[in-house]
């Protein structure tokens, strides 16, 4: 079965930095993506990473928001720099077990963390 566990939310002032983890496990090699959801707004694609290690990013977070995954462990962070107040969300980790491209579609993710908050004051 797999699992997802998100941790590393948090607050912060507007252009601090978080990094966000996501523990997987149940799976062996997955394309893995971040999403978010802001209050009033729908599901948002943030990154992904592929198995093979495309990466793909929102262009909202490009040059601010980094993917990537543990050596040892399988976990996926999302480094997030220069926040802004709009970054505010809840962020879900998600896996996907049928989907080898990078997607940013949650269409195409078939498993999902419970999600962390994040939240930016300006």
């Amino acid at each position: 079965q797999v699992q997802l566990v998100e941790s590393g939310g948090g607050s912060v002032q507007s252009g601090g930095s978080l990094r966000l983890s996501c523990e997987a496990s149940g799976y062996r090699s997955y394309n893995m993506g971040w999403f978010r959801r802001a209050p009033g707004k729908e599901r948002e694609g943030v990154a992904c990473r592929t198995s093979s290690g495309s990466i793909v990013y929102a262009d909202s977070v490009k040059g601010r928001f980094t993917i990537s995954k543990g050596n040892a462990k399988n976990t996926l962070y999302l480094q997030m720099n220069s926040l802004k107040a709009e970054d505010t969300a809840m962020y879900y980790c998600a896996a996907a077990s049928s989907t080898w491209w990078p997607s940013l579609y949650a269409s195409d993710y078939n498993y999902w963390g419970q999600g962390t908050q994040v939240t930016v004051s300006s």
